[in-house]
């Protein structure tokens, strides 16, 4: 006996099913307290691989390897960090803004979520989180919005062109630069589609990202395309590659989350990784 496919009714209820889910988790996770904290908020020296400081304006990029776990934080709160990132291993693959959105019908990241690419396999899963406050929607900035906003300079740094000049260092070129994520910084939507600037909560926040497969990243420190600042001041981010003494949880509880890492699975076993 063969087994039959599914019919549109059973699609329909699994979508209403995933749909009536997404629609009754919280909006925006993030741990309050730090009793609650899946890592640590002060990383032990001897787990630290890779640290680096991002100045106001400043870019970086860098490959994190499977397992291992990048935290971004904003140190002094108010900040914006835009990131994109790519497969290290296929680098044809990269970040998908939409679809990690869409498949999580969520458009604001949060704790035990998952990154996605563009072939819905999980670049990155979050362990931890404490600002609870990522843009989907708008992401990072570019250079004529930049100039008209700031004035001054010729040239304002913006997250476009430190993109550009950050995967240049890998030898990849404009057609990586994917819509990215601006972490730090909320985006509200309103019942027409308007969008307004929910900033972040004000205080010190990190987010850990553990990599679930080899994932080359690179970041921005921009002020977001929605900052109601006057003056082009963004403050220092941090940028730490660590590595856990022990396995963390898989944010991989629902159907959607556990057919990405069933991608990334394959994948990884073609590779031999």
């Amino acid at each position: 006996m063969t087994d039959q496919a599914d019919t549109p009714t059973d699609n329909a209820s699994t979508y209403d099913a995933l749909r009536a889910a997404g629609r009754s988790a919280p909006a925006r996770k993030r741990t309050v307290s730090d009793a609650d904290l899946a890592t640590p908020r002060e990383l032990p020296e001897a787990d630290v691989l890779y640290s680096e400081t991002l100045q106001p304006g400043g870019q970086t990029a860098f490959v994190v390897r499977k397992g291992q776990v990048l935290r971004l934080a904003d140190p002094k709160g108010g900040g914006s960090l835009a990131m994109v990132a790519v497969n290290a291993d296929l680098p044809e693959e990269r970040l998908n803004t939409a679809d990690t959105a869409k498949v999580q019908w969520n458009a604001f990241l949060g704790k035990s979520m998952l990154i996605l690419s563009d072939m819905g396999r999980a670049l990155f899963s979050i362990v931890e989180d404490t600002s609870g406050h990522h843009d989907l929607i708008l992401g990072g900035s570019s250079a004529k919005p930049t100039q008209a906003k700031f004035g001054g300079e010729p040239f304002l740094h913006n997250s476009r062109d430190n993109f550009e000049l950050a995967l240049a260092k890998f030898g990849l070129t404009r057609k990586s630069i994917v819509p990215s994520i601006a972490f730090f910084t909320g985006v509200d939507v309103a019942e027409d589609g308007s969008l307004s600037f929910a900033g972040g909560t004000g205080e010190p926040a990190f987010i850990d990202l553990r990599a679930e497969m080899d994932v080359l990243v690179a970041l921005s420190n921009c002020p977001h395309p929605l900052d109601p600042g006057a003056e082009f001041a963004p403050p220092e981010a941090q940028a730490t590659i660590w590595q856990p003494e022990s396995e963390l949880p898989l944010a991989n509880a629902t159907v959607e989350a556990s057919r990405a890492f069933a991608n990334t699975n394959a994948l990884l076993a073609q590779l031999g990784k």
